[in-house]
């Protein structure tokens, strides 16, 4: 899980994570942290391994996922829910040979845009894709591939997912993850959407990273 200045719902998050997988065995919970506020001083009283690591996000995953020790690797972002039977629906995954994936994902907010979005994400399209659905995937794979771009600072999702696919197939599980609306309220529904398929546009067409971040840092709080 990478972190930087959540302590509003970094508490929240971990500990309904925790009360999910509370009874399971060969779980462990590692939180990647570049935060500047008060996050590490509340992730200091939860039971999870801390990586404290500079900021970026592919950055702070692949530090995380260096410090994992079991042979599938999820990535779950800060105020992304996990359903409660995520555990099970992975393993099971692995089980029928499935290697990567991730989950249907709906918001915290039942606008009906906010809905139709949300069930968009149950069609194989990668512009329906996100790292607020999560990711689930082999360990060997992951680091076979060479884990996230750490040059990406944004997009880096979309990425790893596309290399991904060049060697399995990616999988959208049936059961759904719960991720904040907090962007949309802070920038609205229909301006926000907007903005995220012009980055979709800019990505699918080379534009550079720094076009692309430069375009985010301006339009989107």
């Amino acid at each position: 899980m990478p972190t930087c200045n959540e302590e509003a719902i970094i508490a929240h998050s971990l500990q309904i994570l925790l009360a999910i997988t509370d009874r399971s065995e060969g779980v462990e919970i590692i939180v990647s942290d570049a935060s500047t506020d008060g996050t590490p001083d509340i992730l200091s009283s939860f039971p999870v391994t801390v990586c404290h690591s500079t900021k970026g996000r592919s950055i702070q995953m692949n530090n995380g996922a260096r410090m994992a020790r079991g042979e599938i690797i999820y990535f779950l972002h800060a105020d992304t829910l996990p359903p409660e039977t995520f555990l099970e629906d992975i393993r099971s995954a692995a089980a029928t040979g499935k290697k990567a994936g991730c989950f249907r994902m709906h918001f915290d907010d039942d606008h009906p845009l906010m809905a139709l979005f949300g069930w968009c994400t149950r069609f194989p399209l990668m512009i329906c894709r996100g790292g607020d659905q999560s990711l689930f995937i082999d360990k060997a794979l992951f680091h076979g591939i060479g884990g996230f771009d750490e040059k990406l600072l944004i997009m880096e999702d979309y990425d790893i997912i596309s290399r991904i696919e060049r060697h399995e197939l990616f999988h959208i599980l049936d059961t759904e993850v719960t991720t904040s609306a907090r962007k949309y309220h802070q920038n609205g529904i229909i301006p926000l959407q907007i903005n995220f398929g012009t980055l979709h546009l800019m990505y699918a067409l080379g534009f550079d990273q720094e076009a692309i971040i430069g375009y985010y840092r301006k339009n989107i709080v």
